[in-house]
């Protein structure tokens, strides 16, 4: 059976951009960046330490 690993919403807010996301080891925590890249950056080097022990 399929078994979500995490939800991921990302808003434009203001200049910037914000990742919400909940995971269930993690929890849930939020990713800024004025630019898309740089938030996109934090948010994918996080999730691959969290996820690199599954």
């Amino acid at each position: 059976m399929d078994e979500p690993l995490c939800n991921i919403e990302i808003v434009k807010r203001g200049t910037g951009f914000v990742a919400k996301v909940q995971t269930q080891l993690g929890g849930q925590r939020e990713f800024r960046g004025n630019a898309f890249e740089d938030m996109l950056e934090q948010l994918v080097v996080e999730l691959q330490e969290e996820f690199t022990s599954l």
